[in-house]
């Protein structure tokens, strides 16, 4: 009888001491690892926050002048318009926008001087950033083609298949059209967004400014449009 009050005691005891292990051990929001984990993560985020809309107007708009800066700092070359420079320059490529003023300048200026392909790419990009033209410089190049008598650039509209058979020249040409694209100052034609070869002259020559004379073409810009002639 001792014997197994003595057991009773015992096994009391032992439950006694498990619930109070127990009791010490009970998991809640406040001991949970993920729950703390999770707060310190908000509240760090919090902070980040306050300290983004903390910086003036001033200082974001400095930012991303100096960002575009950066990215205006890797500019093309100086320009020199000659067979040297070009030769010098890597082998060009590009998109849909590359290819079509490449093109153009193949089939309209391939046998003209560097210093002339380059003026002829500067008339295509000076009708881009016109509002009066297309503003791509395929919708430039392709203006008025299949309509007879009113294609901008008589390789559209001529009859003749575009056949590159100078790969040579096509390097060559490609190579201006990256530099000018890639943002080659347009300096040589004024503005010009019109030229004709010396051997002929158009009527619409008569009202334009003429602003140079660079190889076999002429180039000129249209008259400034106002309320009186729009």
């Amino acid at each position: 009888m001792q014997l197994r009050l003595t057991k009773l005691v015992c096994l009391l005891a032992v439950l006694a001491f498990a619930g109070a292990a127990s009791a010490d051990v009970t998991i809640s929001t406040a001991n949970d690892p993920n729950v703390v984990l999770g707060s310190e993560l908000t509240k760090l985020l919090g902070q980040e926050r306050i300290a983004m809309n903390a910086v003036a107007p001033k200082q974001l708009a400095r930012l991303k002048s100096e960002q575009k800066a950066s990215r205006a700092s890797v500019k093309t070359p100086e320009l020199s318009y000659n067979r040297e420079f070009l030769s010098a320059q890597p082998v060009a490529s590009g998109g849909e926008e590359w290819r079509c003023l490449t093109e153009a300048l193949y089939f309209e200026a391939r046998g003209e001087s560097v210093k002339g392909q380059f003026a002829v790419a500067e008339v295509i990009l000076n009708r881009v950033a016109s509002r009066r033209f297309p503003n791509s410089v395929c919708g430039v190049v392709k203006q008025g083609t299949g309509k007879l008598f009113q294609c901008q650039f008589t390789y559209t509209c001529d009859g003749n298949k575009e056949i590159v058979r100078e790969k040579a020249a096509w390097t060559s040409v490609g190579k201006v059209a990256r530099l000018m694209l890639d943002g080659a100052p347009r300096t040589l034609t004024e503005g010009a967004t019109h030229y004709h070869t010396k051997a002929v002259r158009p009527r619409w020559s008569r009202k334009f400014a003429h602003t140079t004379t660079i190889g076999v073409h002429q180039f000129y810009r249209m008259p400034t449009k106002t309320a009186s002639n729009s």
